[in-house]
């Protein structure tokens, strides 16, 4: 059997990746028109108008995008594949002397190309877009904060300027809190000479208080500089605390040399990874999770879907991808609490799945 593409295989990978566009924009469309209204929500807060709200959801687009594909990509598999076993195309192919293998061979074709364009997206637009989004919501929100793309969060308390590279939302809705790393804090005198400089190794801004941990100041006279250390500060805060939050870069969105540094510094901290873990390894078992979910789904359109109708296959679709959503997130899950290597957890649900699929697909004529 040769491995070139002949034009059976651009038929059905072109029949695929159009069923594949169908699913994706719908989801898409309806992801985006969420989001709008959703951030429709802050119109008001500060200088955020509608127009912001549009900006940001427009930014957001390429992350939405790379992360419904996988969804679309099931979908549009079994619409296509389906379609084609509805007009009997699957068959006459078979009649033609092709192995169901062969046939799926062209629709994985097609699906590969895609998903390494996604693994780009996800590595490049998706986390530069996210990042551009907050910093426009965050700018127009507060006047004292703004997000920087190189040097991170700069906000303003007083006279007191503080600028942290890193930072993450901890806690339940209502009970959490915003804790940032490697925090900066420069004091300016009315006049604009600077009167202290400060490090703290985290700084916890909840119920309208700052909380430093381990502080080193260096305070600065007309002729010297003092140095003081302190393993804990508090002072208030007038910075509106879910502006703050929303701030914060979530950290599937960060590229994967961004969760692999953040890891490796938190680690050397004593601080559990915990989210960054498990997004840092998603990114790595993106493009087998997509792979092995649409393979998974091929053998059914030699199957039960070739008397199905639209709905059918559509429904298939949607329950099928979901499942497997819901089992990589037991898996992972598991594995947090467990304190289990979240690589195993990764790659226990495609290889679970693929294994399934492989049976179905030899007990099917």
């Amino acid at each position: 059997m040769t491995l070139r593409p002949r034009i059976h295989d651009l038929y059905v990978a072109r029949t695929v990746l159009l069923s594949l566009a169908a699913a994706w924009g719908v989801l898409l469309g309806f992801d985006l028109i969420i989001a709008f209204a959703d951030a429709l929500n802050s119109v008001g807060e500060g200088d955020y108008t509608a127009g912001h709200a549009v900006l940001y959801t427009l930014n957001t687009l390429p992350r939405r995008a790379y992360t419904l594909f996988p969804t679309a990509a099931v979908i549009g598999c079994l619409l296509g594949l389906g379609g084609l076993a509805a007009t009997s195309e699957l068959t006459a192919l078979r009649a033609a002397g092709l192995s169901r293998l062969r046939i799926c061979a062209g629709a994985a074709l097609a699906l590969g190309v895609v998903t390494a364009g996604m693994v780009v997206v996800g590595e490049t637009a998706g986390p530069e877009g996210d990042q551009r989004a907050q910093a426009l919501a965050t700018a127009a929100k507060s006047r004292d904060m703004i997000l920087a793309r190189f040097s991170g969060l700069w906000a303003r308390e007083g006279d007191v300027f503080l600028n942290a590279r890193t930072g993450v939302q901890r806690g339940r809705s209502g009970e959490g809190w915003v804790e940032l790393e490697d925090v900066r804090l420069y004091e300016f005198a009315p006049d604009g000479r600077l009167l202290s400089l400060a490090q703290a190794r985290i700084a916890e801004h909840r119920a309208g208080e700052w909380t430093l941990r381990e502080v080193r100041r260096t305070r600065f006279g007309e002729r010297e500089a003092t140095l003081e250390e302190r393993a804990e500060e508090r002072w208030a805060s007038s910075l509106d605390a879910g502006t703050l939050a929303a701030s914060m870069v979530r950290p599937r969105y960060l590229t994967t040399a961004q969760l692999g540094a953040t890891i490796e510094h938190m680690r050397r901290n004593g601080i559990d990874p915990g989210p960054y873990a498990v997004a840092y390894w998603e990114r790595w078992f993106y493009p087998l999770n997509v792979l092995a979910l649409c393979l998974a789904a091929m053998p059914f359109a030699f199957g039960q879907l070739r008397s199905g109708g639209f709905g059918k296959r559509l429904f298939a679709g949607i329950v099928f991808g979901l499942s497997f959503f819901l089992l990589e997130r037991l898996a992972v899950n598991l594995a947090s609490v467990y304190r289990i290597d979240l690589r195993l957890a990764h790659l226990l649900p495609p290889l679970l799945v693929l294994a399934t699929s492989w049976l179905l697909f030899h007990r099917r004529v």
